[in-house]
């Protein structure tokens, strides 16, 4: 979700140096790891700005110490973490593919290039990019949606038949809008062109206003769908997260301050919380 904002709040700055701070990936925060057999020794991150951390070291940047999935800094209890912390093998072991801005026409590739590092468990969270566009005619068509979706995990299910695929549901992003369009900070970042098709003119309640948003929620609903589907018909060793981070409840300090879009690091925390599987026993 990767835009071209300029425009960072002074009053945040001085954070910069604790968000960036490296960490250890031995300490997990949360003391949330199971324990057990069955962790995966290795592991891949596929998606877009919200795997990558964007905005979580208060920077218009990738920051994949932050990262839900694959985070190894102090701020957030990462899945890698999680396992870390039951399973030392996979130390060193994880790899982010995802990139900012990237939609589900990108799966493909970053589903190849997870292929040739052999992972044991995948993650992948996609879909808000094809949403977030200019105009509600440019979003992502849902058959190509799914299209892509399918080609991207039969290249995993094909490269990688015994590794265990996590599919993580799109965020309500429709939220954003909500907790956040009564804070003026947020309104003057997202003027600069942050996700228009939802986020322009945030406080109007004209009806094609309203209708917009609408039907920018209805499209992630049934990316949501899609993704369901595509994990269902890849086979018992791909999870669906069932909606979970789709129904988390994300207030504004779960947003960064730089733009009050992404997730902030306690965020990224929470999106890890709602889609940990505990146990990795499927398939």
């Amino acid at each position: 979700m990767k835009r071209g904002l300029a425009l960072v709040a002074a009053a945040v700055l001085a954070l910069v140096a604790l968000a960036c701070k490296g960490g250890g990936p031995d300490g997990v925060a949360g003391g949330s790891a199971p324990a057990a057999k069955d962790l995966p020794s290795s592991m891949a991150a596929l998606g877009d700005s919200i795997t990558a951390g964007y905005g979580t070291c208060l920077s218009l940047s990738a920051c994949p110490r932050n990262s839900w999935a694959t985070g190894d800094g102090v701020l957030v209890d990462s899945h890698y973490k999680r396992i870390l912390a039951g399973n030392p093998a996979i130390k060193g072991h994880a790899v982010n593919l995802a990139t900012a801005g990237a939609t589900i026409d990108d799966l493909p590739g970053q589903a190849t290039a997870a292929v040739g590092h052999r992972p044991d468990y995948v993650a992948i969270l996609i879909g808000a990019n094809d949403a977030c566009r200019s105009r509600l005619g440019d979003m992502t068509g849902t058959t190509e949606f799914e299209v892509q979706a399918t080609v991207a995990l039969n290249a995993l299910r094909a490269g990688l038949p015994k590794a265990r695929v996590l599919v993580v549901s799109i965020p309500d992003v429709y939220r954003v809008w909500e907790v956040a369009h009564p804070n003026r900070a947020a309104r003057e970042v997202w003027a600069l062109g942050v996700c228009p098709t939802l986020l322009a003119n945030p406080t109007s309640t004209a009806p094609a206003d309203v209708a917009r948003r609408q039907q920018f929620r209805d499209r992630i609903t049934a990316y949501n769908t899609i993704l369901a589907k595509a994990c269902k018909d890849f086979g018992p060793r791909c999870r669906y997260d069932g909606g979970a981070v789709h129904n988390a409840t994300l207030g504004i300090d779960d947003l960064s301050p730089v733009d009050y879009f992404h997730p902030s690091a306690t965020g990224e925390s929470a999106l890890a919380d709602a889609c940990w599987p505990g146990s990795f026993t499927w398939g």
